[in-house]
């Protein structure tokens, strides 16, 4: 078993970020532990650059994130964390896996297209090719599994399909060189919905600051999100997610708070006097599930010369395994000099 997922240093993770990511980077890594396998997780600032962003915000963000992770349970000593731009073979194969990668299928990707639509100035080609650089930066690991949320499952068919397409290609008469890795995405919590909008997913760059739940917010701020979180009219708590979208995002947060079923939150509400109680237990449970992780960034987040020789470690690692792979991949190739 190999394990490998990014996420990016940009904007302030938000809960959608932490149930449909970082909690599961973290059960991956014990997983991974348990098997004898690894689990390698990747900050991914060369994605971040492919919009307009503030150099200097850029670094800051990545020593959130890199906090972040750590306070949420990933440990340098179990599992491989490091900056992207730190290891240039997921640069090089990138490019090299441009030669396999159709220009068809990256101008059907939604992400370029509703980020392509968010930009004044300039539409990047690296915004083009960020699916690209997502695949290299999983199969240079020959990851098997990459944990991601729901939004993210049209990326991880297209790096198969680059996996797949650069085999065939190049190492039909051998053994495969890249591995075909697979998905994990979570049952329960997939897809959090906006507190304002619950018909749109919670996002980073596109919910209401008022509709999104974030990962450090205070207990107060996130208990006044939820009073004011929209429902509806019937005063009916049951899981529906056409006609009571509102509502089902109520009852789906309180499961992946409280670590259980949808059926049983909602059975855990027969009781209740009204949409009140829904929304108050659901904030009680997400704050439950967010304190420690708060506390813990409070302690780590000061240290930054402790964050980069946490990441420089990792990257030392991570180039042990890429560099491997990226050989393989050039002299399969014909690129460079003869092994």
């Amino acid at each position: 078993m190999r394990i490998f997922s990014g996420i990016q240093p940009t904007g302030r993770k938000h809960l959608g970020n932490y149930v449909g990511a970082i909690r599961q980077y973290v059960a991956g890594q014990e997983r991974a532990v348990e098997a004898g396998g690894d689990a390698i997780f990747c900050i991914v600032d060369l994605h971040a650059t492919t919009v307009q962003y503030d150099p200097a915000e850029l670094r800051e963000r990545l020593y959130d994130t890199t906090a972040l992770l750590l306070a949420a349970g990933l440990d340098p000593a179990r599992c491989v964390l490091f900056r992207q731009s730190d290891v240039q073979e997921h640069a090089e194969l990138c490019w090299l896996l441009c030669s396999v990668t159709a220009h068809g299928d990256l101008n059907r990707m939604h992400q370029f297209k509703d980020k392509s639509a968010q930009q004044r100035e300039l539409v990047s080609a690296g915004l083009f090719l960020y699916p690209t650089l997502m695949a290299a930066d999983v199969l240079a690991y020959r990851a098997t599994e990459v944990p991601v949320g729901d939004d993210q499952r049209q990326h991880v068919e297209l790096m198969r399909d680059i996996a797949l397409r650069f085999n065939a290609r190049f190492a039909a008469e051998r053994e495969p060189v890249l591995v075909v890795p697979e998905h994990r995405i979570p049952e329960v919590g997939a897809r959090i919905m906006d507190l304002q909008e619950p018909t749109r997913k919670m996002s980073t760059s596109s919910s209401s600051v008022e509709g999104t739940l974030y990962v450090l917010e205070e207990p107060a701020a996130l208990v006044k999100k939820f009073k004011r979180a929209v429902t509806d009219s019937d005063n009916e708590i049951r899981f529906d997610r056409a006609a009571k979208p509102g509502v089902s995002n109520l009852l789906e947060l309180l499961a992946v708070a409280r670590g259980t079923t949808i059926a049983d939150a909602q059975a855990s509400m027969a009781d209740a006097r009204g949409y009140g109680d829904l929304k108050l237990a659901t904030a009680e449970a997400v704050d439950g599930l967010l304190a420690p992780v708060r506390e813990r960034y409070a302690e780590l987040r000061p240290d930054e010369a402790a964050i980069e020789e946490a990441l420089g470690a990792g990257a030392e690692k991570a180039r042990a395994i890429a560099s491997g792979v990226l050989a393989d991949v050039r002299e399969v190739m014909g690129v460079g000099p003869r092994r």
